[in-house]
This record gives structure tokens, sequence and C-alpha cells, in this order.
């Protein structure tokens, strides 16, 4: 079989390799959790500190900034300073910046620790999913391995909001950030004793700093632009400045990866049709998850009048959806199907799931409705997401893979970004016109009953949109992936020299192995 790394690597496969896997899943965990954790605990903590409505949103924009806009710098530095030393400088550097954090006395600490908690993220996250793509290459261990990861990536946002009400109501705020600490504690020594960074997998190319500065600060105008658009609208002045100087230079960068020597980003990582179709409809799934967290939180907590808590715990079918999806169907059906007939069929399924809430109404019921609606999503979205993992990857070699891994961070991160933008914006939209033309029935329902119609009606059409957003990565998925089953033909896959070799996969169906 070809490879990036020494015939006998290929022969002996790491015997820690699935003691690294749960360390990594750890690791993987405590990243994700953070995306949501501290949502819930915000009102308490904006409170506690002094911080004004108008700057609340640095809680949450100043981790994107940092996470969105270094991911592929941290990927390069996974493939140029070794996997694990970047896998345990992100964790060390996340722990830390969480203490911080914490202990925080006023906004700009605050701040400054969120924005320390993205650019270790950034290290942390691309770091974890190369060493999956790097340490497992049989074709069944990687599906066992990425249905793991996969079901954490997805189901580890949700889990969030149960850990952060629980530690909000019967600790405090600060303990949002206090329990990265402990996880960060177990993955760090667990890295030491059984992760090992395969021979040969360094990129020893030099660091390619122009594009660097291009691309990071290109993807945090991108983020910052639509995290301004939610808050100020689209047609405010910084708003659109930040989406204009987004587009020059991110098409800078690719202008000067395509020349470049040593390029951040090789081209060959993005043209490749398998990881374009991934990056493009992973992104355009995350939209819309992302939207129904936010939605689905606002709607339990003020219209159904939820607690923090109990709101995190009504957010469990998605999460054993998304546990199923991964583990029970994508990884048992990766070795017997096409990467796209898991692909498509799961975004259908979480559109399916999405077309039910989006039914949702001021007296709409848990079980009857919601429950049925978030399980099905999950259930899409876990089986979605577990051979898009895996696809990461597919025929990149090896000294790119943490580059590669760190596409896949970033589509998810532009992607929240833009789905909590983009979809709020339609939410708050639909509710104004909606009080327009319903203005004579406050005086009936109520101030209250009316507010809460109002806004219902908002969140409803919103997710309307986010059904046909999933319906479009579903097609997507179908029509760009075209990675086949194993023993069903010949497929590329790159060697560490740059050229292609042709290969029977019969232990590899979705991937190429490094």
């Amino acid at each position: 079989m070809s490879s990036a790394l020494p015939e006998a690597a290929l022969k002996q496969p790491d015997p820690t390799r699935w003691k690294a896997l749960a360390f990594i899943a750890v690791a993987q965990l405590m990243v994700v959790l953070d995306a949501t954790i501290v949502n819930i605990a915000l009102p308490t903590a904006q409170t506690d500190l002094g911080i004004s409505d108008g700057n609340r949103q640095w809680v949450i924009t100043a981790y994107a900034l940092a996470f969105g806009g270094l991911l592929l710098f941290g990927g390069r530095i996974a493939d140029i300073w070794g996997r694990k030393r970047t896998f345990i400088t992100g964790l060390i550097g996340f722990a830390g910046a969480s203490a911080l954090g914490g202990a925080a006395t006023g906004q700009e600490m605050l701040f400054a620790s969120r924005a320390l908690q993205g650019a270790f993220g950034a290290l942390l996250a691309p770091a974890a999913l190369s060493l999956l793509a790097v340490l497992f290459t049989d074709g069944k261990e990687r599906a066992k391995a990425f249905g793991i990861y996969g079901a954490i990536a997805g189901g580890g946002g949700a889990l969030g909001l149960i850990l952060g009400g629980a530690l909000t109501e019967f600790l405090n705020w600060r303990w949002t950030f206090f329990v990265n600490i402990p996880f960060a504690v177990v993955a760090v020594l667990g890295a030491l004793a059984y992760i090992n960074d395969p021979a040969g997998s360094r990129n020893r190319s030099p660091l390619d700093i122009p594009g660097v500065i291009l691309s990071t600060t290109g993807l945090v105008s991108l983020v910052y632009g639509f995290t301004r658009a939610e808050s100020h609208g689209w047609s405010d002045s910084i708003t659109v400045t930040m989406f204009v100087a987004s587009v020059v230079l991110l098409a800078s960068f690719v202008g000067w990866e395509s020349k470049a020597k040593a390029p951040l980003l090789p081209l060959r990582v993005l043209v490749d049709r398998n990881r374009g179709g991934v990056y493009l409809s992973l992104g355009l799934a995350v939209i819309a998850m992302f939207g129904l967290f936010l939605f689905l939180t606002f709607y339990l907590q003020v219209v159904k009048e939820f607690s923090a808590l109990k709101t995190g715990f009504a957010f469990l079918p998605m999460i054993v959806g998304m546990i199923t999806g991964s583990t029970q169907i994508g990884a048992r059906l990766m070795l017997r199907l096409p990467a796209r007939a898991l692909m498509a069929p799961g975004f259908l399924t979480a559109a399916a799931g999405m077309l039910v809430l989006s039914q949702i109404s001021v007296d709409s019921s848990y079980w009857g409705l919601l429950a049925p609606g978030m399980l099905l999503m999950g259930l899409g979205m876990g089986t979605a997401f577990m051979p898009a993992m895996s696809l990461a990857t597919y025929g990149v070699e090896t000294r790119d893979a943490g580059v590669a891994s760190a596409m896949v961070n970033t589509s998810q991160q532009v992607g929240g970004a833009i789905g909590t933008a983009l979809l709020n914006t339609i939410a708050a939209s639909a509710t104004t016109s909606w009080v327009t033309s319903h203005g004579s029935e406050a005086g009936t329902l109520g101030k209250q009953a009316f507010a809460n119609a109002a806004a219902v009606h908002g969140y409803s059409t919103a997710i309307w949109w986010a059904v046909g957003i999933l319906v479009v990565s579903a097609t997507i998925a179908f029509t760009f992936v075209n990675a086949g089953r194993p023993g069903g033909g010949r497929s590329t896959v790159a060697t560490a020299g740059g050229k292609a070799d042709a290969e029977e996969q019969a232990d590899a169906p979705l991937v190429a192995m490094h």
C-alpha cells in the first residue's frame, strides 16, 4: 500500500493508539463543551462583573475571533512542530486561560481570557484531529475511532448546555471555566504516556509568514463581520468594511498560496473534490445547527420558562441521537457504503428533524414535538459527521494532515458565526413583521403572550431557512463526495513525494491511508 510513512510503520500500528484515542477524546470534549458551556453562564457573569449589554457579546466574540482566525496557523504548526507537542501545548495554554477566566475580576480580564482560550484552542483542535488521521490507518479501526470523535464533536456542544446549566445553578459561573482544568490535566498526562507522533510525519518546510498574516486577518475580518452583523445590522459601515476586507485579504491569501514555495495552506488540500465537498457541506450544516441551539435555548428559557439546568437537559434527545448516529450508524455502515450514502441521507434526516421543529408554537409539547425533532436532527447530524470527519484528510499527504484538519474546524467555526448572525437576523425580521401585522392582538393576548407569540414566529421562520440549508448541504455532499467503499475499485492516494499512486483499498474505504 502506498504511504507517506515507512512501510514497517504501517505493518506495526502504534500499540497505544486506543489509549491515545481516549485522551484525544477528552481534549476534544473540553474544546467542544467550551463552545456552549459559557453561553448558559453568560447572564450571571454579566451581572457579577458589571458587563454592559453592548459589551457582553465579547465573551463569545473574543473566543470566536481568536479560534477562527488562528486555526490554519495552528494546523500548520502541528505539521511542522509535531502533533503531540502542539497538542500538549494547546492543552496547557487552554487550561491556563480557563483559570484566568474563572478568576476574572473585571470584563477586560474575562475578554482576554476568552481570546487566549481561542488561540490555544486553535492549536489544540487541529492537532487532535490530525493525530487520529495518522494513528489509525486500518479502515475498520479508523471507522470506530472517527465514530467516537464524531459523536463528541457533534454531541459535545449540546452536552455543554447541560453542564453549563448545572454548574451555574449549583455552584457559580466561574466553574464553567474552572471545569476545563481537570479535563486538561487528564489529557496532558495521557498524552505524555500514550500519544506518539508517527515517524517521518512532520513537515520540515519553513513557516509561511505572509500566509499566516493574510489568512488570520482575513478570517478574523470574516468572523467579526458576521458577529457584528448580528448586533449592529448588515448595513452597518464597520460590518460592510469587515466583509470587504475579508474578501480582499482571503483572495490575496489564495493568490499568495498559489506561488509560495512552502504555503501555509497548499491549494492541493482544497482542490480535491471530496475534501472540498466535506468542508462546504459541513460548514453549511453547522450554520443550521448553531442557529437551532440559539433559538431552542431562548424558546425553552423565555417562552417555556425552563431553568438553565432544565434547558440543558432538554437537549438530551439531540445528544442521544448524535452519539447513536456516529457510533452505531455511521461507524458500522462506513465500511459498507460510499461516504455520500451516509452524508447526504444524514443531512436530509437532520432536515426532517428541523422540519418538525419548525412547527413550534407557544404551547408546543416537549415530548410531542421538540424531543422527536431533536432526536431526528441528532441522528442525522451524527451519521453525517462521522464520514465527514474521516474524509477531512482524504488523499492528503501526511505532512499536510494538520492543516487539512484545521480546515474542518475552520469551516465549522465560520459556519457557526454565519449561522448565529444570519438566522438570528432572519428571526428578528420575521418577528418584527409579525408584530406589525398582528398589532391589534396585543391587547387581547397580553404583553408577555404577544411578545412570546411574535418571538416564536421568528424562530419558526428561521428554522424553515435552516431546513433549506440542510437540503443544500445534502445536495453538495451527494454531488461532490465520490469516495468509494472498500473493494469498490481504485482510489488516488497521495504519497510523501506528492505523486498520486493507484491502489486497491481492501481495508480503507473512505480515506487514503497515511
